[in-house]
């Protein structure tokens, strides 16, 4: 796969915004995960919820400048990461060429019937690890 991220890119709503005029910081990281929709497809492809198999065990997000209202923003998505049971997500905003927030996500391939970690297959490994950038 020649692709190393993945862009998404969408248009603030109105009602995303704070009494400042920005996006609320609580909207950014709800971009963030609805961005993360080709990693899922990957890891759990159809992304069956009653086969669901992955946990966040850590999110970090930093605002760079503010997000404002009416104009594009682009979200990037890459993998920063590939372990043996985790990987981690590493995302930011952009809006007007300036970033405007960055995250990084720690995902853990997960059987909730175990309730325990479980190694990736080979094949998840290479096609995350084609996306690291």
């Amino acid at each position: 796969m020649s692709v190393t991220q993945f862009s998404m890119d969408l248009t603030p709503r109105f009602c995303e915004t704070d009494a400042l005029g920005h996006i609320n910081n609580t909207v950014i990281p709800v971009w963030f995960e609805a961005a993360r929709d080709p990693i899922f497809e990957i890891v759990n492809p159809g992304q069956d919820l009653t086969k669901w198999n992955m946990i966040i065990a850590g999110f970090t997000i930093a605002f760079n400048a503010p997000t404002f209202y009416g104009k594009t923003v682009t979200v990037k998505t890459h993998i920063s990461r590939v372990g043996n049971s985790s990987f981690e997500i590493a995302q930011s905003c952009w809006q007007g060429g300036k970033q405007t927030a960055e995250a990084k996500t720690t995902m853990v391939h997960y059987n909730y019937q175990a309730e325990k970690s479980q190694p990736l297959s080979d094949a998840v490994k290479t096609q995350l690890s084609g996306l690291t950038g």
